[in-house]
C-alpha cells in the first residue's frame, strides 16, 4: 500500500473522526442486535410457558381422575409429539439466540478496537500517511467490511483497495 492513498489530505483528525463513527455504527447494530435477541428470548419464555401449561393441565386431569384408565391412557390427553416438536422449535431458537449474542460479541470487540484506534490516532499519529495506513491495516486485519454488509458502507480498506484496482487498471 503506497502513501500516495491518502491524495485526498485526509487529516489524522478525520480519521479518528472517522473511527469514532464506524465504532458508533456498530455499537447501533449490537443495540439492534440486543432488541432481536430479546424479542427471541420473550418468545422461548411463552414457549415454555405454554409447555409447562399443557403439561400442568395434563397432570391435574390425570390426578383427579378416579375412574379406570381409559384405552387411551393418561397420555391420551398430551399430544407428544406436538410437545417435542416445540421443544424442538425451543433448541431451535435458542441456538439462534447464542449465534447472536456471539456476533454481539464480535461487533463490541470491534468498536472497542475503533475506539481503540481513534485514541491512539489522536495521541500519537501525527502524520496523515501513517494515520491512514493504520485504519487501512487495522480493518483489514479485523475483517471490517464483513460488518458493514448490512448497512452497505464501505470501509476505508475496501476503498484503498478498490483506488489501488483502478490504479493497476490505469497503469496496464
Amino acid at each position: 500500500m503506497n502513501d500516495d492513498a491518502n491524495s485526498d489530505g485526509v487529516s489524522v483528525a478525520e480519521f479518528v473522526e472517522y473511527c469514532r463513527i464506524q465504532a458508533g455504527l456498530l455499537s447501533g447494530q449490537v443495540e439492534r442486535m440486543g432488541e432481536e435477541a430479546d424479542d427471541l428470548l420473550a418468545e422461548i419464555d411463552e414457549r415454555v410457558s405454554e409447555i409447562r401449561a399443557r403439561l400442568e393441565d395434563h397432570r391435574n386431569a390425570v390426578a383427579g381422575t378416579e375412574s379406570p384408565e381409559s384405552a387411551g391412557g393418561p397420555d391420551a390427553d398430551v399430544d407428544v409429539a406436538e410437545l417435542e416438536t416445540l421443544q424442538d422449535e425451543l433448541e431451535e431458537t435458542q441456538s439462534v439466540v447464542e449465534a447472536k449474542q456471539a456476533r454481539m460479541q464480535a461487533f463490541q470487540d470491534l468498536a472497542a478496537g475503533y475506539t481503540d484506534l481513534a485514541e491512539e490516532l489522536e495521541s500519537s499519529v501525527e502524520d496523515d500517511a501513517t494515520a491512514f495506513q493504520r485504519v487501512v491495516q487495522f480493518e483489514a486485519d479485523n475483517d471490517a467490511p464483513a460488518y458493514f454488509q448490512e448497512q452497505d458502507r464501505q470501509t476505508l480498506v475496501e476503498a484503498a483497495a478498490e483506488a489501488a484496482d483502478e490504479d493497476d487498471g490505469e497503469d496496464a
